[in-house]
């Protein structure tokens, strides 16, 4: 079970490395062959699937978020916690609402990411 605390301090500094651009801070929140989802993927990277695995893989499709105008930005608006996942909903770019679910490994680091984003 995630415990309230570790959520807390994981969503505040996830939330922090993202919104500082900080692409290795970000990658320190995840294990190195993490798995991500997200409608965006299929977008940016033109990937049917919408999925990619590992740093090395993801890391160009953050890279074009990262740089992205107007700047990237994450403004929590809730989180939810599971029993080995944290859900945490967000406005991003012109507010809109996403909510992305993060699974964890045993060393509480994620191994699977889902991204939803409202329509």
């Amino acid at each position: 079970m995630i415990e309230e605390n570790f959520a807390k301090v994981f969503v505040a500094s996830w939330l922090a490395a993202w919104n500082a651009h900080d692409i290795e801070q970000i990658f320190a929140h995840y294990e190195d062959d993490f798995e991500m989802n997200s409608p965006l993927i299929v977008d940016r990277m033109n990937l049917e699937g919408g999925t990619l695995k590992g740093i090395d893989q993801i890391r160009p499709y953050w890279e074009i978020g990262l740089s992205a105008t107007p700047p990237l930005k994450f403004e929590l608006v809730s989180y939810f916690t599971g029993v080995n996942s944290i859900v945490i909903q967000y406005n991003s770019v012109s507010r809109k609402m996403v909510s992305e679910l993060l699974i964890f490994s045993d060393r509480g680091l994620v191994c699977k990411g889902v991204s939803h984003h409202a329509g």
